[in-house]
């Protein structure tokens, strides 16, 4: 698989692993447009890369990913033809996410918030660094959590915990992210490649078959969720553009 064609995501592969690194540190790795389609080019790539067992996601610099980049190019241009473009496109994302069979850890060593948030959350194993942060803040921009947040955050935290922090979008630590459940581990900041590495390597080194299959059926269960919710909240979202940008 040939990803010299992106732009704004950095790929290393070693030993079967694949490290994709958000780069657009200048903005923490806030998410533009042609990020936007990047990411749901990549999801679907790497499911078709057979030169690669596992992924790790991280961001480059100070952050994993700061949400969207709606002052920077998000909806820029025709505001009615780029929104359903982006919408398209954030189904397409989460859905294109659930195909992939193969084990995707994420490494946050920075904020993640919004859509960084539910690009860290919707991985198989998430590791936090201690400086880490994270939040869906999509309602401090007068929007509805509607790129998959509303999916994940109950089924990690629990419906009424998730709907305070979905309200209120508060930025959590990364040590009330584990407590709560959000996050798997939580590593000193200078160890987490090392020790996300690691756990890559043990996948790697596993059985395929079976790895892949549990993935599957899991991820059947997720996959039920996205249809049940994503739709309903992502038309929510949109009623919240057309009355804060028209």
């Amino acid at each position: 698989m040939d990803y010299t064609g992106y732009e704004f995501i950095q790929f290393e592969r070693e030993e079967r692993i694949l490290t994709a690194t958000l780069n657009r540190p200048e903005s923490l790795n806030a998410v533009n447009a042609k990020l936007h389609t990047e990411l749901v080019e990549m999801y679907a790539d790497f499911d078709r890369d057979d030169e690669s067992d596992v992924m790790i996601l991280t961001g480059a610099g100070r952050g994993f990913c700061s949400g969207g980049d709606i002052q920077g190019g998000l909806l820029g241009g025709d505001f009615q033809k780029v929104k359903e473009q982006i919408f398209w496109e954030a189904r397409r994302l989460i859905v294109n996410i659930l195909e992939v069979d193969k084990p995707i850890l994420a490494a946050v060593n920075g904020p993640a918030a919004g859509l960084g948030a539910t690009l860290a959350l919707f991985c198989d194993i998430v590791y936090a660094s201690e400086k880490a942060r994270l939040g869906d803040t999509h309602v401090k921009v007068g929007l509805v959590a509607g790129d998959g947040g509303a999916v994940i955050w109950p089924l990690l935290v629990g419906a009424n915990r998730a709907k305070e922090l979905l309200m209120t979008g508060d930025m959590l630590d990364a040590e009330e992210a584990f407590r709560i459940g959000l996050v798997n581990h939580v590593v000193p900041h200078e160890k987490l490649m090392e020790v996300v590495r690691d756990r890559a390597k043990q996948l790697v080194a596993g059985n395929t078959l079976a790895i892949r299959g549990t993935k599957r059926a899991v991820n059947a269960y997720l996959k039920w969720m996205v249809n049940q919710v994503l739709d309903l909240s992502m038309l929510l979202e949109k009623e919240c553009f057309d009355r804060i940008l028209r």
